[in-house]
Parts: C-alpha cells; sequence; structure tokens
C-alpha cells in the first residue's frame, strides 16, 4: 500500500453512524485504486487509528471475507486527514486486538437490540 492514499473525506468527525457514508480512496503499491468504507476510527496511547473495508466487499462474493485495512491516522491544523501504514509489528497487532474487541462488542450489542 502506498504511505500516502488519496483520501477525500470532507469531515471525519462526524458521528460514527455517519461514517458509513464516507468513503475514502486508497492507492495500493501497485496503482490499483480501492474505494474504503470508513469503520471507525479509535484512538490508543493518544494516536488516532482508523479501519477501512473495501466498498466492493459489500457486494463482491470473491473477495476475502472480512479484508480491513487499518492505517495511523492524522488531520493537520486545518482539518485535512491523511493516513500513514503502521510498520511496527507490535503496534500493528495491539491495534489489530483493540479492533476485534471492539467487533466483539458490536457483536454483543447487536445480540441484544434484537
Amino acid at each position: 500500500m502506498n504511505d500516502k492514499p488519496d483520501t477525500t473525506p470532507a469531515n471525519l468527525a462526524d458521528e460514527e453512524d455517519d461514517m458509513e457514508d464516507l468513503r475514502v480512496t486508497l492507492t495500493l503499491d501497485d496503482d490499483e485504486e480501492v474505494e474504503c468504507q470508513i469503520l471507525t476510527i479509535f484512538d490508543i496511547d493518544d494516536q488516532n487509528y482508523i479501519v477501512l473495508m473495501p466498498a466492493d466487499d459489500e457486494e463482491d462474493e470473491d473477495s476475502e471475507e472480512g479484508e480491513v485495512y487499518i492505517f495511523r491516522y492524522f488531520e493537520d491544523e486545518d482539518g485535512n486527514p491523511s493516513l500513514e501504514n503502521i510498520e511496527d509489528e507490535e503496534e500493528y497487532e495491539e491495534v489489530t486486538e483493540y479492533f476485534e474487541e471492539l467487533l466483539e462488542e458490536a457483536a454483543w450489542d447487536d445480540m441484544f437490540e434484537d
């Protein structure tokens, strides 16, 4: 993946429910562009992370089930977003474990909403 994906959402600070409508276009190392839905943005130790799911995963039966992209997330002083690859293996493991906990909590909450 490219260190500087093309990100174009207008305001990522909106309510989490509104994130479903926000899209980010990633340009991968092979110059393939992937439109992604923002699943969530969360904070660990004063660092923000963003989780993106390829938009065609919703419709494409051939895509890998549950494929997501996780990046470090930053905003400049003007509120413009930028993404950065997570290079450190320990950091990546911590972030993915936290995201899996979020998924488990969401599944648990959904079970009681029904």
